[in-house]
């Protein structure tokens, strides 16, 4: 069985598009978008944290039992963080902010 054969274009395009995504990143940090801050350096992260497991770690082409389990690495990290907000968001002590 052959492998496939991702190119040096493919690889170079992908690494320009993380430097340019993290730049992003740098500049947003630098604004002040209030709650939302977070939101979107969250999003970049996601964006190229995806990137990089499609490209470099070749998810792509893997079979579909791995594809599974990264989903359902996704999904736990999700039910996790669901719960952590609302246990954050019961609390009645101030943040001192």
């Amino acid at each position: 069985m052959s492998e496939p054969i991702t190119s040096v274009k493919t690889f170079t395009s992908v690494w320009v598009a993380l430097l340019i995504l993290t730049g992003v990143t740098v500049t947003v940090a630098y604004l002040n978008l209030g709650a939302f801050s977070i939101v979107v350096a969250l999003v970049i992260a996601t964006i190229k944290s995806i990137l990089v497991a499609l490209f470099f770690m070749e998810v792509r082409y893997s079979p579909a039992i791995t594809k599974i389990v990264i989903i359902a690495g996704i999904l736990w990290l999700l039910i996790l963080l669901l719960l952590s907000l609302t246990d954050f968001a019961s609390r009645s002590w101030s943040l001192g902010l």
